[in-house]
């Protein structure tokens, strides 16, 4: 039996591990205190996962703790001890960071020294998976040359069909404030691995997602725009031509790749998590796939500004990841997702 320590473990991917680990026979520990709900309102309250999760678990325990108190979180890792430790709690969205720079600093740098460096006089031996984000590498994938399709964009070179590569920089680009704080956890986070010598991994989350979502409009683009679509209310675009296109990948798949790197871990290492090419679609794709499923249009409206340092075309290149962890794969295809999704969705409205 492990010990794990789930941070965000309310949300989306920090649920998802809960229950995996709790299935698999693991005592699980979680760290969340409804945050989300604070940053979007009560549409991204996630007392209803909380709820959910301790219906659902046998051996799950909840604490409302806030990463920002550093005592608090070091009196935490002194009072328990950990063999793995997955930390996803974040202010996720680059609009809302722009009204809350302090906040989103806190939360996502703050916060994550202060776990690693818990970590590093508690739990040294400990494995410590950090869910970082593609937007570390700000707006400069879309300096990459492009060309427009009926429906999308897509990479007009060969050479970039397998999406963007962590060798990618993540300097010198537009961010949005909440790029910039996941940069620097992202970075402490590889140095506490390459320095220290703890056992710390990467993740650069594309799109996210999966039914336990608490989606909102600035934040969970697939389980909000389910969302928006099974209501039938109207749906907001912004620029691009709604041909920007991203890689989903179902919260199982981020979870399963977090497994293969615990059982073999590569201190320091970054890996781009998403779903890839197959998985990739426009947002004029995805409301296709979801008017022929509710066999109605989806109402939206277009803005032609698109949100500052916003990707046009985003696809994660999975090569690193399935080369180092070759039992590795993804398992949900974009058309499961959607189906899964909109159930949910449909279920709640």
């Amino acid at each position: 039996m492990k010990r794990v320590l789930v941070t965000g473990s309310s949300g989306l991917i920090g649920s998802e591990a809960v229950e995996h680990y709790d299935r698999t026979g693991n005592e699980v520990h979680g760290l969340d205190n409804n945050m989300r709900r604070e940053f979007f309102g009560e549409k991204g309250d996630t007392l209803w996962n909380l709820r959910r999760l301790q219906a659902a678990t046998s051996n799950f325990t909840h604490h409302a703790i806030d990463i920002r108190d550093r005592a608090a979180v070091m009196e935490f890792f002194r009072a328990h001890s950990f063999d793995l430790i997955i930390h996803c709690a974040a202010q996720p969205s680059h609009d809302r960071a722009s009204a809350i720079p302090l906040d989103d600093f806190d939360v996502n740098a703050v916060g994550t020294l202060n776990l690693l460096e818990a970590t590093r006089q508690h739990a040294p031996e400990a494995v410590f998976i950090f869910m970082s984000t593609n937007k570390v590498y700000g707006d400069a994938p879309n300096e990459l040359p492009l060309i427009e399709h009926e429906t999308r964009w897509d990479y007009a070179r060969q050479e970039d069909f397998g999406g963007i590569a962590e060798s990618f920089r993540i300097d010198q680009s537009l961010h949005s404030l909440f790029g910039a704080s996941k940069v620097a956890a992202d970075v402490l986070t590889q140095e506490y691995g390459r320095y220290y010598g703890l056992r710390t991994g990467i993740f650069r989350g594309g799109c996210l997602t999966g039914p336990n979502h608490s989606g909102v409009e600035l934040h969970g683009f697939l389980s909000y725009l389910a969302k928006i679509a099974a209501r039938d209310d109207t749906y907001r675009v912004f620029g691009y031509k709604a041909k920007q296109v991203r890689d989903q990948i179902h919260s199982a798949d981020v979870v399963s790749a977090f497994d293969a790197f615990a059982e073999n871990p590569r201190p320091g290492e970054v890996y781009n998590l998403g779903g890839g090419r197959d998985n990739s679609a426009s947002v004029l794709e995805c409301f296709s796939m979801l008017e022929n499923r509710l066999g109605r249009p989806v109402r939206w409206e277009y803005e032609q500004q698109n949100r500052r340092g916003d990707h046009i075309c985003y696809i994660s290149d999975l090569s690193k990841l399935k080369s180092h962890f070759p039992g590795w794969t993804i398992t949900r295809s974009l058309d499961q997702i959607m189906d899964e999704i909109l159930e949910s969705e449909l279920a709640r409205s």
